[in-house]
């Protein structure tokens, strides 16, 4: 019964999600990004150092409590925590199994445009969030959307976008996090999924409870010893195969424009799969465009809005040009350059290796099979469990939007009922209906971006 369920919803949604992202999605993205771009006289290029130095230049891991919603750093440690997550592991190497390493390329486009995109999601979430007397802030694209939009119209944008953040984020995206750490943990230690599952919930419910401090509080210290714990392992695995890195750039690159060498079907079809590919997997990746991210930056307590902006660009960066990127090399470089096991194996990779155990087979082939398979299970639990953290926050500050206050616990109880069915549903239907509503989201999300323009760009130049 459940597997006839679960087969029927697999073919809807992987049929609306092919539309969405070979006709709508990339468009979509690509669109508003150059149009930022553009506007914003290459924002990301030029204000790129600005916010290097706003998120290093006084860096501290203990940021402690704020009056009211978080230091800057606090805010983009949340921001890393949702973006960083299994998009950069699993939804990479999901990626290369379909689009080829080509996908990459796309990946890297997206999330160039992305950090022009992000720059005015943060921006706008800062201009039109609300302060209660109690100093609870409250932000994100429902307000900026309701900004853009007066009235009725308006309103169902930003109902529409509520709605479909709960369920992409709040719940079917918790399920691919906790379905990515049951999967990695049972390949690697052996441990059924509903163990994983039932220690998942307790942790997340302990931090539920203690709200968005203990939340921001907790994003500040994980997500720069997670990043630091991988980036040491996978630039391990590249110091050993340092003499395929050039074959492995030139894949990236050759594939890009000539799919169909690798994944099959004529030019049209395979350079479509590739393209699709990247924006789909770029976009859960990095966020920018799809409006999660803002949730984060509007309780950043800084004295200009742009000043979050820069800081939000790097945020992307870090995301899509340093981890993912890694990743993608390690499997790239290990397992589809000449001497590896899929060398010209194209698609066909994906008869024996999944979207989860590609990335273990390829930090396995130089660490061995249990010291690799347990890296990327660790480092997995690290990356989707503080996404899990963040997206919760995401969908509880559009469920009070909707709902009100009263409304959080109940949200908090069904999202730890998900996580926990993460862990022991499959694989390809959790992804494939995260996707369908990630998508879903991008769209008045962009719409309300591209009516804002001008807010934007005069924050932009008003900037002291």
């Amino acid at each position: 019964m459940l597997q006839s369920i679960e087969a029927g919803l697999y073919q809807i949604a992987a049929a609306i999600n092919n539309y969405l992202s070979n006709y709508i999605l990339v468009f979509l993205l690509l669109g508003v990004g150059i149009w930022y771009t553009v506007k914003t006289r290459f924002v990301q290029v030029r204000c790129f150092g600005e916010g290097m130095k706003r998120v290093f230049g006084s860096l501290s891991l203990n940021g402690g409590k704020q009056e009211r919603g978080m230091s800057s750093f606090q805010a983009l440690a949340t921001a890393i925590a949702a973006q960083v997550g299994t998009g950069n592991i699993v939804g990479a190497s999901g990626a290369i199994l379909t689009g080829g390493p080509g996908a990459i390329f796309w990946m890297w486009l997206i999330a160039f445009f992305g950090m022009a995109t992000i720059y005015a999601e943060a921006t706008l979430a800062l201009k039109t969030r609300v302060v209660d007397a109690d100093g609870t802030i409250h932000g994100g694209p429902v307000y900026y959307i309701t900004r853009a939009f007066r009235g009725g119209f308006g309103k169902f944008l930003a109902g529409f976008f509520a709605v479909a953040i709960i369920l992409a984020l709040g719940f079917m995206g918790c399920m691919v996090q906790a379905n990515s750490i049951g999967s990695t943990f049972q390949t690697a230690f052996h441990i059924p999924g509903w163990v994983v599952g039932c220690v998942l919930a307790a942790a997340c419910a302990v931090i539920f409870l203690g709200g968005m401090q203990r939340l921001a509080s907790v994003a500040e210290k994980i997500v720069p010893i997670m990043a630091a714990i991988f980036l040491l392992g996978a630039m391990g695995i590249l110091a050993v195969r340092i003499r395929y890195l050039p074959e492995t750039f030139g894949m990236i690159f050759r594939y890009a424009f000539q799919p169909q060498a690798i994944i099959g079907g004529g030019v049209g079809y395979a350079l479509k799969t590739a393209i699709s590919q990247g924006a789909k997997r770029g976009l859960f990746s990095n966020e920018a465009g799809m409006g999660s991210s803002p949730h984060a930056h509007a309780q950043a307590n800084v004295r200009h809005p742009h000043d979050q902006g820069v800081v939000a660009m790097v945020g992307v960066f870090i995301d899509t040009f340093v981890v993912l990127t890694l990743n993608a090399l390690v499997i790239i470089s290990t397992l589809y350059t000449s001497d590896g096991p899929l060398a010209a194996c194209g698609a066909a990779a994906g008869s024996t290796l999944n979207k989860t155990n590609l990335a273990q087979a390829a930090f396995s082939s130089v660490m061995g099979q249990q010291l690799g398979s347990g890296f990327v299970a660790v480092c997995l639990l690290f990356f989707a469990f503080s996404t899990v953290l963040s997206w919760n926050m995401f969908g509880k500050i559009n469920v009070v939007y909707l709902f009100g206050k009263k409304a959080a616990p109940v949200y908090s109880a069904i999202a730890l009922l998900f996580i926990f069915a993460g862990t022991i549903m499959s694989n390809d239907v959790v992804w494939e209906l995260t996707d369908l509503f990630n998508n879903l989201m991008v769209i008045p999300n962009v719409l309300a971006l591209f009516a804002l323009t001008k807010m934007v760009t005069d924050s932009l130049s008003q900037r002291k």
